[in-house]
């Protein structure tokens, strides 16, 4: 038979276990709440780090679109000072052959000279040079610019380009060369 002492001493053991048992049950709970924890902020850390990555990638995915933008660009406009410095010279082709055209002028333009004119030509088309055709257009202070103002009988022609002194030029879609023009008032 068991003792008074022995039973309270059995008696603590249980109760002892007993409490390990609730202390054990509490801290797997805590355990389940501190993973569920953990599980959270690594899903927000790792929903941050996505946000930083794919926005980091549109960057860089911007920065390569602009960089080869601003290259074919540069192709475009290369040789855009030796263009600008060859058109007083098919200014110069321009007059001479307007003047060998005239009914009354001494000046012939030779079937040489005019080859040349038309190779100089065709090879600054080929590299984007477009004139402008301001002649009886509406003046524009983006386009042309006014040397003078004269003025016209006819209402039609006011604010418009009578006459155009130096052709304007455009390479690719930029103006190089505005056009000096006489607009009627």
């Amino acid at each position: 038979m068991l003792t008074a002492e022995d039973q309270i001493d059995d008696k603590t053991t249980q109760n002892e276990a007993a409490m390990d048992t609730i202390d054990n049950q509490e801290h797997e709970t805590d355990n389940k709440v501190d993973t569920t924890d953990e599980i959270t902020e690594l899903k927000m850390a790792l929903e941050e780090s996505r946000d930083k990555y794919l926005r980091l990638f549109a960057e860089f995915d911007n920065y390569k679109k602009r960089t080869q933008k601003e290259r074919l660009d540069l192709f475009k406009t290369a040789a855009q000072e030796t263009i600008v410095a060859l058109l007083p010279v098919l200014d110069d082709f321009e007059r001479a052959k307007k003047a060998s055209e005239a009914p009354d002028s001494p000046e012939v333009f030779s079937e040489g000279v005019n080859l040349v004119y038309h190779k100089l030509n065709n090879i600054l088309t080929s590299k984007g040079l477009k004139g402008m055709d301001s002649n009886g257009a509406d003046f524009d202070a983006e386009a042309h610019e006014a040397i003078t103002e004269i003025p016209v009988q006819d209402d039609a022609l006011k604010g418009k380009v009578i006459d155009t002194v130096e052709r304007g030029y455009y390479l690719y879609d930029k103006i190089i060369r505005y056009a000096k023009v006489v607009v009627g008032k």
